[in-house]
């Protein structure tokens, strides 16, 4: 071999195999030498297979990596992505802030050209130019109560304040909503946060006070996540993920269960099924949940599930990208033409007949993989342990169990084919954690996850975080169901 690499080992690999074949065949091998032989074969395929997996780099593009962790010479961190726009903005609620907006006309006098008066000439059109700029107000509202002495028994009378300045000072729900919306939608350090209050309303705020405003709205949401848990169990669907997050220098787990306009963070110190009963909503679910192939999802048999395609897809990239095996081509391609396939449909499904075939596809695929997959060799008498595996024979063992959850996506409207959802909305814990380390109390993590779970489904509906997190503070999320 001139040179070592995937490509002409596997091609030197296939072209021994078939002289040892061809001399079987023509009577030129013993017994004893066949026996030994093949079994050689079987573990230097193995091999063979591990090398090629180890020297594959995984990245975002076919493996579950975050894309912070692709090499810098990587050219698909850089590849352009689909960016949609975000939805309209309900700014009708927003209290603590005034738009003004003035026209102003420039005047045509004269004619620039012959001179003619235009000041009687009725105007054709208008060009306009705009300058739009900002200007912070600080709105200052005092109350003074009187104190006057009664002249017959000389006691000392004082009016009475409102129930909202219960002390010297107060501060309006304008200032708590800016600064929860620096400290959890912006991650700005609470030092900064305090600078900026200063600059912006020349009045220096407490640590103490700005992470009061934190508490008083996880306070104040704790009727809204019961709500939104119910609905969030009505639904159809329900995508689930799980993510780490640094808390008092121990790892914790976010768990989200996403969906519709619907987002619900929950913080637990596990990751499996201990975390999933104490949160309690799978337990509860009849729907179908959507999520990656973990193992702990599918021991829930109260409800349906539905694997992510994207995870596969990337999955069956890394597989191609070591082997080069046609099973793994043929599978990738067979998800992304159904993917784009039901996507175009009005109904977002395929019919029953089409559903069929697709099944026949898929199963003659893998059928395919198992004559094209090296042998595993057999367990020995006494040995105990699970039997060494390739990430391979992994994967088509695991779609090949599941493929019901697969291919779901094809056959139910409500089932998207990824897990994405999910993902997104637990992506942004993730610049959380880089950016501050995380969080030093468990009280102030499960704070993060209540608020940012509002502010999620609140921008899922239109609203912008300000104006959702006044409406929280002052109640009017629960005017319309009447609480």
């Amino acid at each position: 071999m001139a040179s070592l690499n995937k490509a002409s080992l596997r091609q030197e690999f296939d072209s021994l195999k078939g002289d040892f074949e061809r001399l079987c065949a023509a009577g030129k091998v013993g017994r004893e030498s066949k026996v030994l032989f093949q079994a050689l074969l079987v573990l230097f395929e193995l091999l063979m297979a591990v090398f090629m997996e180890k020297h594959t780099p995984k990245n975002s593009r076919n493996s579950s990596l975050p894309s912070s962790q692709n090499d810098k010479t990587d050219e698909t961190a850089t590849q352009p992505g689909t960016k949609a726009k975000g939805r309209a903005e309900h700014q009708g609620r927003s209290r603590h802030t005034r738009a003004i907006e003035t026209v102003e006309i420039s005047p045509v006098e004269e004619c620039t050209r012959c001179g003619k008066d235009l000041r009687d000439t009725p105007c054709r059109d208008h060009e306009r130019r705009t300058l739009l700029d900002i200007v912070f107000e600080t709105h200052r509202h005092h109350v003074d109560a009187e104190i006057k002495e009664c002249p017959e028994c000389l006691t000392l009378n004082k009016g009475a304040f409102p129930a909202q300045l219960a002390g010297p000072l107060q501060y309006g729900d304008g200032i708590k909503a800016t600064v929860v919306n620096f400290l959890v939608a912006q991650m700005v350090s609470l030092r900064r946060v305090q600078q900026l209050m200063f600059a912006l309303v020349s009045q220096l705020i407490s640590e103490a006070s700005l992470l009061k405003f934190v508490q008083q709205l996880h306070h104040a949401l704790a009727a809204w996540e019961q709500q939104a848990i119910e609905q969030r169990l009505a639904q159809p669907s329900v995508h689930a993920d799980e993510t780490s997050l640094r808390v008092d220098r121990k790892n914790h787990w976010i768990h989200v269960y996403s969906g519709g306009t619907i987002t619900l963070k929950f913080l637990h110190r596990h990751r499996g099924h201990e975390a999933t009963d104490a949160i309690n909503i799978i337990p509860r679910y009849g729907g179908i949940l959507i999520h990656d192939c973990l193992a702990m999802y599918f021991s829930y048999l109260n409800c349906g599930h539905a694997v992510c395609g994207a995870h596969l897809l990337r999955e069956l990239t890394f597989v191609i990208e070591s082997h080069g095996y046609a099973w793994a081509r043929n599978m990738k391609r067979l998800l992304q033409q159904t993917c784009a396939l039901v996507a175009k449909r009005p109904d977002k499904k395929l019919t029953e007949r089409e559903y069929k075939n697709l099944q026949k596809r898929y199963r003659n695929i893998l059928t395919r993989a198992e004559r094209e997959l090296p042998p595993i060799p057999p367990r020995r008498d006494g040995r105990r342990g699970r039997i060494a595996k390739s990430d391979a024979h992994n994967l088509c063992e695991r779609i090949k169990l599941r493929e019901e959850a697969v291919l779901l996506f094809a056959k139910l409207p409500h089932v998207s084919f990824t897990n994405n959802r999910a993902e997104r909305d637990l992506r942004m814990s993730k610049v959380k954690q880089k950016v501050s380390g995380c969080f030093r109390t468990l009280r102030h993590a499960e704070a993060y996850c209540r608020i940012s779970s509002y502010l999620q489904t609140m921008a899922n509906q239109g609203y912008g975080p300000l104006v959702a997190i006044q409406m929280a503070l002052s109640g009017e999320i629960y005017a319309q169901t009447g609480e």
